[in-house]
């Protein structure tokens, strides 16, 4: 059984919380969700990606499979642009996901957009997950600089969101930690204000996952916190 342990903060600019993020031990689903859309259209987005993903997997065989994870988020996806086709406040809405779920001793990783899952493990802090992004998928096959990309008016853009489009890509992985390593998820609201080094360095620390959640808010807000923060930590038994 993993221990697991997360936590979501508005962060310092913004008034509401966009994030959502889900631990259930029981079917060994663990998720975080960033939503948009106008008013609280992102809000809804996340939850209700999220909960579509929880229910298809408790509705699944146990364990669940990797198959069951990836038609979770093709249902999550369908709700989702379901929904804001059918309510004017929330059209355009949709989320980022990304989601990991035990079988068999392994991790199987999920995600659409850029949240991000990274595993630390021996002392090395390494990303998992591609960002769906304009600057990952067009502007570095460019051939663009690490410098302009971090300036360009396109580095916010999503090139894939649930809820958006009826053709998802769903960009999936299959961990088989060590035990004592360390997998995070996280909203960019965390790893886009900050380095791998200085994430790195709270996971590397002692303490318990709780306190590494936290400190991690806490990095986030030091930058300023310009976005909702949100981190969940699983620990490989």
């Amino acid at each position: 059984m993993i221990e697991s342990f997360g936590v979501s903060d508005p962060g310092c600019v913004r008034g509401n919380n966009e994030d959502f993020f889900l631990l259930i031990p029981t079917t060994g689903l663990y998720l975080v969700a960033d939503g948009m859309g106008g008013a609280q259209a992102g809000e809804h987005a996340s939850r209700l990606a999220a909960e579509t993903v929880r229910d298809v997997m408790e509705a699944a065989p146990q364990p669940p499979s990797p198959d069951d994870l990836l038609d979770a988020f093709a249902e999550a996806n369908r709700r989702v642009a379901k929904e804001a086709n059918a309510d004017p406040d929330r059209e355009g809405m949709g989320t980022t996901l990304v989601a990991a779920v035990e079988n068999k001793g392994a991790l199987f990783i999920a995600s659409v957009g850029d949240s991000r899952a990274y595993l630390y493990e021996k002392g090395q802090l390494q990303a998992v997950t591609e960002d769906q992004t304009w600057v990952n998928e067009v502007g570095r096959r460019l051939g663009l600089d690490e410098d302009t990309l971090r300036i360009h008016p396109m580095r916010h853009v999503l090139t894939m969101a649930i809820g958006v489009s009826g053709q998802l890509r769903v960009h999936h992985y299959r961990l088989q930690p060590e035990p004592g390593a360390l997998v995070l998820l996280c909203s960019d609201g965390l790893h886009g204000v900050t380095s791998e080094e200085e994430i790195g360095k709270i996971l590397g620390a002692n303490g318990s996952l709780e306190a590494k959640c936290r400190n991690l808010v806490e990095l986030a807000r030091s930058h300023g916190g310009p976005d909702n923060i949100t981190a969940v930590l699983l620990k490989a038994a």
